[in-house]
């Protein structure tokens, strides 16, 4: 259902639509803790200093004041000023510092919370949205293959979900900068700045940038642009990058780490983790292995599922807590299922049985039996007024409660299922429906 919102870019589900969020959260949360992923929450707001120490997004940070500012209240160029935090990592860096002494590391985290950041409002992008992270985090090191684990991970939790077809694109920081680097472009940060832009301003403009704002040659841009060409469902790409004939060894050793993550992954997973070497992600703390994941078909809608290696986005002193994770973009993602009608909850409830009632004096009764069919699982409700029965099966149709219960005054109970009609003799005490109608389903539709 198409509707207005009256703040844009703050979006509210409808029930219906909101069960299709929660089974998302859901199937996220049991596979990340079946991987043995603890959950934690971060607090909402982080001082403007930590929220903008590794990179100039002050643009989308929503800042905090009072209505009413105190004198001595904190200027918003205050590093101290606080702000609401605009994604998880950051908040997760400074967790991860301030308990260092209570956590047993590698430590492996899930985190699933509000964010909020100043974008224009439009598809795939809100002021405020829900975020589901995982990450691993280590102290001094972190073995290279939670780079392949985390991978696995989470093309086991979206293919759960009822979405299309994805891809989980991946690349290495270090063969880009090192064949940047091998190519005779110092300024590599640059180059992937100007690279992360390939997709949306095409390849000419590109070259364009790279020569506007790094000063590279013509030979060097189609160098820089040839690399980022490459893209192979299997490990075929080391053969292609070679092929170009640039030798550096951060170049060989960014190879070297992309080939385990698409070697492990590709045998898992044919075909849905791919190397793709125009990845750069545009933000200065990943440090090697990087990720993107789009939806097949969909592919306008950005990525779905992002993240990277991090060497020292967590630092305490000369302690380092290195980490790797990936952020998924859930109210992205809610958005297209609802919008594209991937996927529809089976009702719009969690009740599955509305308890009539003869006459007003027998609320009592209906709550009793209501309190029998909850203790056992089954969500329940009663009638609030004892109105003709058609008139409250019309209500229980209305609320897409599929099954209304009729206590008797001779002490005999019926239920009726009233999508189909059948009334049939049943015990409170031991009746239960059928287990795709005792909570609501979320379905993906077919051929969507």
């Amino acid at each position: 259902m198409a509707r207005t919102a009256s703040l844009s870019g703050f979006p509210e589900w409808l029930p219906q639509e909101r069960l299709v969020e929660l089974h998302v959260l859901d199937t996220l949360r049991k596979t990340f803790e079946l991987h043995g992923f603890s959950s934690i929450e971060t607090r909402a707001v982080e001082t403007v200093g930590q929220l903008l120490r590794k990179g100039e997004i002050d643009k989308e940070v929503y800042g905090l004041s009072r209505l009413q500012d105190d004198d001595d209240a904190a200027s918003k160029s205050d590093a101290n000023a606080l702000a609401l935090h605009f994604d998880l990592t950051v908040p997760f860096a400074r967790y991860v510092v301030e308990n260092a002494g209570y956590l047993a590391f590698p430590f492996r985290r899930y985190q699933i919370q509000k964010v909020w950041r100043g974008e224009r409002p439009q598809e795939g992008r809100a002021r405020e949205f829900t975020q589901a992270d995982i990450d691993v985090v280590g102290d001094g090191s972190l073995p290279f293959r939670y780079d392949v684990e985390l991978a696995l991970v989470i093309v086991e939790a979206l293919s759960a979900l009822p979405i299309p077809p994805f891809r989980l694109r991946v690349n290495n920081r270090k063969l880009a900068e090192g064949f940047y680097r091998g190519i005779g472009l110092t300024d590599t940060a640059g180059v992937l700045r100007s690279i992360d832009k390939l997709e949306k301003v095409g390849p000419e403009r590109v070259a364009e940038l790279l020569h506007e704002e790094i000063g590279a040659t013509p030979e060097q841009a189609k160098a820089a642009l040839e690399l980022a060409s490459i893209r192979t469902e299997d490990t075929s790409f080391v053969a292609r990058v070679r092929d170009l004939g640039v030798e550096d060894e951060l170049l060989e050793e960014g190879l070297s780490e992309l080939e385990q993550v698409i070697g492990a992954a590709s045998a898992a997973a044919p075909g849905t983790v791919v190397a793709d070497l125009s990845i750069a992600r545009g933000l200065d703390y990943y440090t090697g292995t990087v990720y993107e994941t789009v939806l097949v078909g969909h592919e306008q809608l950005g990525s779905i599922c992002s993240g990277g290696r991090y060497d020292a986005l967590a630092t305490k002193g000369s302690r380092k807590f290195p980490g790797v994770g990936l952020s998924i973009g859930v109210t992205r993602l809610v958005s297209r299922i609802i919008g594209a009608e991937l996927a529809t909850a089976t009702r719009s409830v969690p009740t599955a049985v509305l308890v009539a009632l003869a006459d007003d004096d027998s609320w009592p009764d209906a709550q009793q039996v209501a309190s029998q069919l909850r203790a056992r699982g089954i969500a329940t409700e009663v009638a609030a007024t004892a109105e003709k029965f058609g008139k409250q099966i019309k209500y229980a149709d209305r609320r897409g409660i599929p099954f209304v219960w009729f206590a008797h005054h001779d002490g005999t109970h019926e239920v009726k299922d009233i999508r189909s009609g059948e009334q049939v003799p049943a015990d409170p005490s031991s009746w239960i429906p059928a287990a795709e109608d005792l909570v609501p389903q979320v379905r993906a539709n077919p051929g969507r």
